[in-house]
């Protein structure tokens, strides 16, 4: 194979990843091997980082651990009051409100929730704190110190953590949602006072009949986010 090959193949294969990923709401009972895990952790400690810091911390949860986890993060969910870490975002507009308000259509379509059915939606929205059901989750953390950019090197973790996993057939879901719960999970998983909640990861494998896995988010076209400025 010539090395133009190589690199089309190589191309072509990590589009497949990102094409193929979603975030994924119901999961089949079934764990992940361990073994799977380690290496998917082991493929996102190379993604780059502001001078190598590699700033994130992942805390990892076996089947029994995670059911534990969700049962008492939904309870706590129900009467605590929203405290994160981080501001989360002030407010949605323009075509970033556009995209949300099409990806939760988009959702209460799939699961049956009608327009307006407040009562349904908010049940559905909880399914979050159960953590979709999945066997598996990650809680992400960062020093405080570092700031916006110790968050953004962590980012960068989590998306090659959820491709890394997508090309093990590993099906996944980010949620900023457990971290506006952050002295909770902070308690749950010991995490120390120096660093911040930024977001978890469930995951497990996908369960492809359930109605809430049942459609797929657009993207924006790349003039929409692309400003060109070329000779």
């Amino acid at each position: 194979m010539t090395d133009d090959m190589a690199q089309e193949t190589g191309a072509h294969a990590f589009g497949g990843l990102l094409r193929a990923r979603f975030s994924c709401r119901a999961y089949r009972d079934d764990p992940v091997p361990r073994a799977v895990i380690q290496a998917a952790l082991a493929d996102a400690q190379h993604v780059p980082s502001w001078c190598n810091s590699q700033p994130w911390k992942a805390c990892v949860t076996g089947a029994s651990e995670t059911a534990r986890l969700a049962q008492a993060l939904f309870e706590h969910s129900g009467t605590a009051p929203h405290a994160s870490d981080l501001p989360f975002p002030a407010r949605y507009e323009g075509a970033y409100q556009d995209r949300r308000r099409t990806c939760g259509l988009q959702l209460y379509e799939a699961v049956g929730v009608e327009k307006g059915d407040r009562v349904a939606s908010a049940r559905q929205m909880r399914e979050n704190f159960r953590l979709f059901g999945a066997p598996h989750f990650v809680l992400i953390t960062s020093p405080k110190n570092l700031g916006t950019y110790g968050a953004l090197d962590c980012g960068a973790y989590v998306t090659a953590l959820l491709l890394a996993l997508q090309a093990r057939g590993v099906a996944s879901i980010p949620m900023a949602s457990v971290a506006g719960f952050s002295p909770f999970m902070r308690d749950w998983f010991a995490v120390e006072e120096d660093r911040d909640v930024l977001c978890g990861v469930a995951f497990g494998y996908a369960d492809l009949d359930a109605p809430a896995n049942g459609f797929r988010t657009d993207r924006a076209a790349q003039d929409e986010v692309v400003d060109w400025r070329w000779d």
